[in-house]
This record gives C-alpha cells, structure tokens and sequence, in this order.
C-alpha cells in the first residue's frame, strides 16, 4: 500500500499521470471517494499518463467513455447504476479484460462482479479540503511491480 498526500486538483492529476505511465493493456483501477473527491481529475492524469488524446470528462450520464492513447482507456462511472446485474447489462467483461486500461469510479457497484487482480485508489478529502490522501493498494500478483514502481516515481 502506497499513499500520497496532494494539495491541489494539478497534484492530484500529477500523481494520475504517473500512475498512467506504468499501467498496460488489460489493467483495471477502482476508484473509491465521496462526490467530489477527484476521481475524475485523477482519471483525467492517468488518461494523459497513457497518451490519451481528448480531455477526460465525467461519464455520469453515458456510464463509459473511450479515448485513444498509448492503448484505449475506458473510464466508467457506475454512480447511477443500482448494482452488478446493470453492469452485466454494460457488456464489461470485454473492456475490463481486453485491451485497454479500465478505470471504474463507484466500483462499489460491482459488488461480486469486481475483478480479483486491480488496483485500488481510495480518494479522501483531508484539511482544508484542497488537500487530498490517496491511498494506493495493488490488489493481486498482477500488480506487484505496479506499487513499488509508482513509490519510487
């Protein structure tokens, strides 16, 4: 387990970016935090980490969105699904284990569903509430390297 400590949205998106440089095709990251804690700001650095070419949005209202990099990324929100049969409805199986980065916001929802390999980032609102704990756990052998790597960025 790794945490970080960020002060702001452009050290949050930092941290999001070197996490990007080191994930592969067939990489998944669940992202844990309340509304507002930066998930999408840190999907937005990962994306750049991985060569994305468009800015990442949030996908609230279309669950997934897709954008081209260095291999796709598929950045879901699962915020308004009610729990694991509407993400079976998704077709998830073809992005989470293809070829491309998945990052999931709200993975609570995946409930049995949830991959036993990823990479877990759990966002929490700290101080003032610009600052942010990042706590980083590599959930499998798959991600091993994955933890230590990003420790010594």
């Amino acid at each position: 387990m790794a945490v970080f400590i960020t002060h702001s949205e452009q050290e949050t998106m930092e941290l999001g970016i070197k996490m990007g440089k080191l994930l592969e095709a067939g990489d998944i990251v669940l992202l844990y935090g309340n509304l507002g804690a930066g998930k999408t700001v840190l999907t937005r650095g990962i994306a750049l980490g991985l060569d994305a070419k468009d800015v990442v949005t949030s996908p609230t209202y279309t669950l997934m969105h897709r954008y081209e990099g260095r291999v796709p990324v598929y950045h879901f929100d699962l915020y308004r699904l009610k729990g694991p049969d509407e993400v079976l409805d998704l077709g998830y199986e073809e992005f989470f284990y293809g070829d491309g980065v998945s990052i999931v916001e709200w993975p609570e929802r995946l409930e049995y569903l949830c991959p036993e390999e990823h990479v877990s980032v759990k966002i929490e609102v700290v101080g003032d509430g610009q600052k942010r704990r990042i706590t980083v756990d590599a959930v499998g052998g798959r991600y091993s390297r994955f933890e230590e790597e990003l420790k010594n960025i």
